[in-house]
């Protein structure tokens, strides 16, 4: 595909926004104290302490699966109760989840997530509460994965997926 088609025919996103109003300022706020909040549950739980990734890696600790399983199941939930009951958005819109399609390159992309994930202890959720306790060396990860996310963009149309 040329630039030029790009530029001409934007590709569509597979999760568009589809929200209606913009928020601004104090509507903004409710993200803020849910993020704080969620940061905070994540530092007490442990899940981004590089010991517990290391010991989940390492097979030496239930406390991460359980981490994540529970999580997995709770979203199961979710999913099944915004489709059943026909949950709106906080501001009334409706919820559509997309169905998503297998792809040869998620299984290539899930392992290179996970080598980084072991050689570095952390993943992109728990950066921002992991520099927020001090460890202000994960900036270094921080940027890697922009710099990840970045070469992908440049590079996912020449990727197998």
């Amino acid at each position: 595909m040329m630039k030029e088609d790009l530029l001409e025919k934007p590709i569509e996103c597979e999760a568009p926004n589809l929200q209606k109003k913009r928020e601004t300022g104090i509507g903004l706020l409710k993200y803020m104290v849910v993020g704080v909040f969620f940061g905070i549950i994540m530092v007490k739980s442990e899940v981004i302490s590089w010991f517990r990734i290391q010991e989940m890696f390492r097979l030496q600790s239930f406390h991460m699966y359980g981490v994540i399983g529970s999580a997995v199941f709770v979203g199961m939930i979710s999913i099944f109760l915004i489709k059943k009951f026909n949950i709106k958005t906080l501001s009334g819109e409706k919820v559509v989840i997309q169905d998503k399609e297998f792809r040869k390159g998620q299984i290539i992309g899930g392992f290179i997530f996970g080598l980084g994930w072991a050689i570095t202890g952390a993943c992109p959720g728990p950066l921002f509460a992991q520099i927020g306790t001090g460890f202000t060396i994960v900036v270094v990860t921080l940027i890697s994965a922009l710099v990840g996310t970045w070469v992908y963009g440049k590079l996912a149309d020449k990727l197998p997926n």
